[in-house]
């Protein structure tokens, strides 16, 4: 099987030894995203939840450009929270990301790093 580790230049770099993604078996395989604005390099400041879960899904959505893929390639999204009693502000804002025929998803609540509010990976199918 060829495997291909996929680093976008969009997203923030990795803050551990990983790769942005890994590209195998027609698969696009996202290390989890948090909401770090690519720029600063930090974690999107505040504690709005809908701010953390937008920066999350763009750096994804960088990572899924960098593959060759797209959202709208995604089959299965993970998403981590801090506080599990943002799940209503955190669906609001995947439903823009993704609004027709959205992927499977799970939803957990976990201690997350660096006083980030949410960690988000997905597969996704890269187009052939």
């Amino acid at each position: 099987m060829h495997r291909t580790t996929v680093f976008a230049a969009d997203a923030p770099k990795a803050i551990g030894p990983y790769s942005h993604a890994v590209v195998a078996g027609g698969l696009v395989f996202t290390s989890g995203q948090l909401p770090i604005d690519p720029a600063t390099g930090q974690v999107v400041p505040g504690e709005d939840a809908k701010a953390h879960v937008r920066q999350a899904l763009r750096n994804i959505q960088a990572v899924l450009r960098a593959a060759g893929a797209d959202l709208k390639d995604v089959v299965k999204v993970n998403v981590f929270l801090a506080r599990i009693t943002d799940a209503k502000a955190m669906n609001e804002v995947y439903a823009e990301f993704f609004s027709a025929g959205p992927p499977a998803r799970t939803t957990v609540g976990a201690a997350l790093p660096a006083g980030a509010l949410v960690e988000i990976d997905a597969i996704a199918a890269v187009p052939s």
